[in-house]
């Protein structure tokens, strides 16, 4: 999944999906299609290419498929920092990757910089209690 590039609908679609868990084609297209100008057929296409790309799962129900998010948003977009960083993040790879997003937190405010802490704070809690 490296290099994995998505366009806006994608991420509209992947938007609508997290929301509602799962639906087919002609739902989505009801809730994302219609109030945009796009066919049935490219709402159709868009999630095609979303399963080509394991974005998504899906089953066949009667004639149609109901699609499903195969990541979490959390885990798509640890892989797509991933793909748009290794290119660039040299030698060091994951230490120059956390000093550039701790600048970026930096830079916001002090507010992100202890949500921060307080989220690495929870993945370690949540590290000890699988250890356990």
């Amino acid at each position: 999944m490296t290099n994995l590039r998505l366009g806006e609908l994608e991420v509209a679609v992947l938007e609508d999906l997290w929301a509602r868990g799962a639906d087919h084609a002609k739902a989505v297209h009801g809730r994302l299609g219609a109030r945009r100008g796009i066919s049935l057929n490219t709402i159709q296409s868009t999630l095609e290419r979303l399963y080509r790309k394991e974005l998504l799962h899906r089953t066949k129900e009667g004639h149609a498929y109901t699609y499903r998010p195969a990541l979490e948003r959390e885990e798509l977009l640890a892989r797509l920092i991933e793909g748009a960083t290794a290119p660039v993040a040299g030698e060091e790879g994951a230490d120059t990757l956390l000093t550039a997003f701790v600048d970026f937190a930096a830079e916001q405010d002090e507010a992100a910089l202890d949500r921060l802490e307080a989220l690495i704070a929870w993945k370690r809690a949540q590290g000890a209690k699988g250890s356990d």
